[in-house]
């Protein structure tokens, strides 16, 4: 190859050159997953090393663009950077400059993990300590993003199911590193629960990945919730989503809507038992009413035997029967058919010979009279021969 055709270039016309190649073929932006090494700030710039085990590439975040970041990350956290190619020609040095970073699946797994453990440990995932959710509350605070659609969603679902609750909407920053300030607005609903009347608390956040929840894996935050004045509710994404928010909370909720079916009666419901119970108590009412009108018919009844007319004429009656029997066993009614009541001197009475001496004084007593006699011979019947 002749000289004449390799282009000559000067070092500084080499690095342009080399530049405007990257410029036109390379992608304006960028994904990159790695694993993050040695960041450290350097006069207000994030710099760091981006490394798959493999192979190596510097990174930078400026300051303008690192005050815009929602997640810091830390030596050995796994990231998913959106990047641009950086290429100084004055050096013909290459980095990545970075637009925005997020913690990977595999970083957020861990943290979850970390403070999962911590807090076991510290006993604030203990199921015996979660209280009681109130069944008819008349006041929740909802702190969500505002506005966002799972507001929406569970504004309706209480308006719908029991619209007597009043709701306290907090906006609050949902993504990112914003556990700081989610805790600040915990402290100052903490203090003022009671004046406000607060009886549960939701903290909830529509779907997204499992990196976006990252922030409710927050040690501090998690604590503050644990240590919420009234019973905390969390629906936080998807149903398969965990974060240590719902570990720590009295109540888990799949989604935000589930939140707030479990927190409020479905008024249908509660209308259907209340005619039940309406009906019961009618029910009991008219068996109250049978029985006691049953009782006053037995007391009628009572008294009606026991009216002084009757009783009269029940003792008529008994003294009508009595003086029948008494004329029936009268001795005078034997006297009347020609007999004769015999007695001794003493008045007794003689119903047969033993006793009776010769000589002795008898009164033989008849319809019309009596006769005094004297004994002058006795004699005593034969008994009946024995078989």
């Amino acid at each position: 190859m002749s000289a004449d055709r390799i282009p000559t270039f000067s070092v500084a016309e080499l690095n342009t050159a080399v530049g405007n190649l990257l410029e036109r073929g390379f992608a304006p932006r960028f994904l990159v997953e790695a694993t993050v090494s040695r960041p450290q700030l350097k006069k207000g710039h994030l710099w760091l090393t981006l490394t798959d085990g493999e192979a190596s590439i510097s990174a930078v975040a400026w300051a303008s663009q690192l005050r815009q970041l929602r997640y810091r990350p830390e030596d050995g956290d796994g990231v998913t950077v959106v990047g641009k190619l950086n290429f100084w020609a004055a050096r013909a040095t290459l980095n990545v400059q970075v637009l925005d970073i997020r913690p990977s699946l595999s970083t957020v797994l861990r943290q979850f993990e970390l403070v999962r453990r911590r807090l076991e440990e510290a006993g604030l995932l203990d199921s015996a300590r979660r209280r009681p959710l109130p069944r008819q509350p008349r006041t929740l605070a909802v702190l969500t993003s505002v506005p966002s659609s799972a507001l929406a969603d569970m504004l309706r679902t209480a308006s719908e199911r029991w619209p007597l609750t009043r709701l306290l909407v907090v906006p609050i920053p949902v993504q990112g590193s914003v556990a700081t300030r989610i805790r600040e607005v915990l402290g100052r609903l903490a203090e003022e629960a009671n004046s406000l009347g607060l009886e549960a608390l939701v903290l909830a956040r529509g779907g997204g990945s499992r990196e976006d929840l990252a922030v409710f894996d927050d040690e501090d935050l998690c604590r503050d919730l644990a240590a919420f004045p009234v019973p905390v509710v969390t629906g936080l994404g998807h149903e398969d989503d965990l974060t240590v928010a719902d570990l720590v909370a009295d109540h888990r909720a799949a989604t935000p809507t589930a939140a707030i079916v479990a927190l409020l009666p479905d008024r249908h419901v509660a209308l259907r038992e209340l005619q039940q119970l309406r009906q019961r108590l009618r029910d009991v009412q008219s068996r109250w009413l049978e029985r006691q009108h049953q009782r006053l018919m037995d007391r009628r009844q009572a008294l009606a035997l026991q009216a002084p007319q009757r009783r009269l004429r029940e003792l008529r009656q008994t003294l009508e029967q009595r003086r029948a029997l008494l004329k029936a066993l009268s001795p005078q009614r034997w006297l009347k058919r020609g007999l004769a009541l015999v007695s001794n001197a003493q008045g007794i009475a003689i119903d047969g010979v033993e006793g009776v001496r010769k000589k002795d004084k008898l009164t033989l007593s008849f319809q019309d009279g009596s006769i005094e006699a004297a004994v002058t011979q006795v004699r005593s019947q034969p008994s009946s021969p024995t078989s």
